[in-house]
């Protein structure tokens, strides 16, 4: 199911307070591939993570990684970043 994401942009939700943004380039079973990607520590702002989303859904991703792997036990949710609603 998560092969229909790739090379679109994404938003995974993890387990800590990180989410990650970015384009789905490549998966197996224990990882998934973003490049270009938005890591973000959500310990860094005020903002909540819906907010953060949100926001990047308008202003675009803020790359700060050409590319990065995620562990999939660590994931909560995947979803296409155009399918964010706002409120």
């Amino acid at each position: 199911m998560l092969h229909e994401f790739i090379c679109m942009k994404v938003v995974i939700d993890l387990r800590s307070e990180f989410v990650c943004l970015g384009t789905l380039t490549r998966l197996d079973d224990n990882f998934l591939e973003l490049k270009n990607a938005d890591l973000h520590d959500l310990r860094d702002t005020e903002t909540s993570r819906e907010n953060y989303v949100a926001a990047s859904v308008s202003t675009g991703i803020k790359r700060n990684r050409k590319r990065v792997m995620i562990l999939r036990s660590d994931i909560v949710a995947v979803s296409r970043l155009d399918e964010v609603v706002d409120g």
